[in-house]
């Protein structure tokens, strides 16, 4: 089999993989980036359908303090637009519709409404002590990590409906349960997209804005600034570098060699145990990459000729707090033009592996059974088209959205997980080669002048609202106090 010569060699033909090949090959080096699968984008994905035009079945969403993307997206001329939030969200639960305005639903009751603000008010305090560059170190650091979100939300929400809207939160943030992961990696995850707020919203939030003409035309676009020829589609499977030698070789699965002074591996952590090493990774390493598993969801897309829960005064969010709903969270997919209208749903964690082996067809049912009663028409009986993607069978992901970490795994593994990678990997590189000074290698985004992050202002009830528990003990002082008041007066009247 034929072999080739090059400076570095990416693994991963994703959107973390193909920055730091282009960042490379605009400082002068011969980068080469192998893809296993037949296209470049990794985790997104856009399909072209001559009946809907694209369609993003993978990563789609952008908005404000995620200004790398950004920056990319306005380098190569990507517009953006917003997600409608123009009319009423929708919050359904208990077989019931709430309208609403704002990031998070309304409460039914006020000491829900306490708890869930004392809920979000405590994770963004906490998130707030948590190192973004070492999590491992944040106060009580073990305690959290060796907590699930489960028990963490058994310890601090005293509310039922509190409860099954933090779960809602989890779910719909890190495609995972809350008997799943940790509380310290989930705070950590959730303060490193903004805090609750940013990472829930869709205004001023993650979900504010899509591509037009779908996200993975970034990484088409970077694929071919990078040059012809630069990503093989061809399987990695063996990284080696022998003793003494100071050049690394990668073999693929159809026996080619390729070689280079170094290797960028920029795949899902946990795939990363599909390929040999020769040496063997460091002991931390290879038990790390075989602890963490990926996000559990199925994307979809039901497809309507009008857009009817814009004509019934909903925007096309949802949130969805049912047991027997298949799908947890929704968004209006209509196209920048106004033309095909859809409704984009996400089928999370255990509810997707619940129905992975479902028919596509009774998927399309369910759903569609759903929308009639959540967005309130019989018009979502009728859809004109659906497209879907399961996450859980792609081997080339493993899952999406992301890598989820159980508990224990920061604090034991964190250090070996925030080594270099991406577009940091490509500066450790060039400044190992001379062409970027030490101060370089790791740099702050800049903020994007047209997505701006505007500050989510709390009122004064919402910073000084007290806990559940709190309230209670104040209303049993209260209740004393009034005692002891009505006890004296009659004591001193009747004496």
């Amino acid at each position: 089999m034929s072999s080739a010569q090059t400076d570095v060699i990416v693994i991963g033909g994703g959107l973390s993989g193909l920055s730091a090949a282009k960042l490379l090959r605009e400082k002068g080096l011969d980068v080469l980036v192998l893809e296993a699968r037949d296209r470049v984008g990794g985790r997104t994905y856009t399909v072209q359908r001559d009946n809907v035009s694209y369609v993003d079945l993978g990563g789609a969403y952008v908005g404000p303090t995620q200004n790398r993307l950004l920056r990319l997206a306005k380098e190569f001329g990507v517009k953006t637009y917003l997600t409608n939030e123009v009319e009423d969200l929708a919050f359904y639960q208990k077989g019931r519709t709430h309208r609403f305005k704002g990031a998070f639903p309304p409460m039914r009751n006020f000491l829900a409404h306490m708890d869930l603000n004392n809920l979000f008010r405590l994770m963004d305090k906490l998130g707030k002590e948590i190192p973004a560059a070492a999590p491992w170190k944040a106060p009580d650091a073990e305690k959290l990590d060796n907590m699930t979100m489960q028990e963490f939300f058994d310890q601090h929400v005293w509310t039922k409906e509190t409860k099954a809207f933090g779960s809602q939160f989890v779910q719909v943030n890190v495609t995972s349960e809350p008997y799943e992961i940790s509380a310290l990696w989930f705070l950590w995850y959730v303060q490193g997209a903004g805090g609750p707020f940013r990472i829930y919203a869709t205004s001023n939030g993650g979900q504010e804005r899509k591509f037009v003409g779908g996200s993975q035309q970034i990484s088409d676009l970077i694929a071919e600034r990078i040059g012809p020829g630069q990503a093989s589609i061809i399987e990695p499977r063996c990284v080696s570098r022998s003793a003494g030698e100071t050049s690394v070789t990668v073999q693929c699965i159809n026996g080619q060699k390729f070689h280079a002074k170094y290797a960028v591996v920029a795949t899902p952590l946990p795939l990363q145990n599909k390929m040999t090493y020769e040496p063997p990774l460091p002991s931390l390493r290879n038990q790390l990459i075989q602890r963490i598993p990926m996000g559990s969801v199925i994307k979809t897309f039901m497809y309507y000729k009008k857009p009817f829960w814009r004509e019934n005064g909903f925007c096309g969010s949802a949130a969805i707090d049912d047991d027997g709903a298949i799908i947890g969270f929704t968004l209006d997919d209509v196209k920048p033009d106004g033309n095909h209208p859809a409704l984009m749903g996400f089928i999370l964690a255990d509810k997707a592996r619940q129905y992975v082996d479902m028919s596509t067809d009774e998927r399309k049912r369910r759903i569609s059974q759903l929308y009639c009663k959540v967005f309130q028409s019989e018009k979502a009986l009728k859809p004109v088209h659906y497209e879907e993607m399961n996450w859980l069978g792609e081997q080339w992901s493993g899952g999406c959205y992301t890598t989820l970490m159980p508990p224990g795994f920061l604090t034991k593994f964190g250090k070996e997980i925030r080594k270099p990678f991406g577009e940091r990997a490509s500066r450790e590189i060039l400044h190992d080669l001379g062409k970027i000074r030490a101060d370089e290698i790791w740099q702050d985004e800049p903020e994007n002048d047209e997505v701006i992050a505007r500050e989510f202002v709390s009122t004064f009830w919402e910073r000084n609202l007290p806990s559940v528990p709190g309230f209670l003990k104040l209303a049993g002082m209260t209740s004393l106090l009034s005692a002891v008041a009505v006890g004296a007066f009659l004591y001193h009247r009747f004496k």
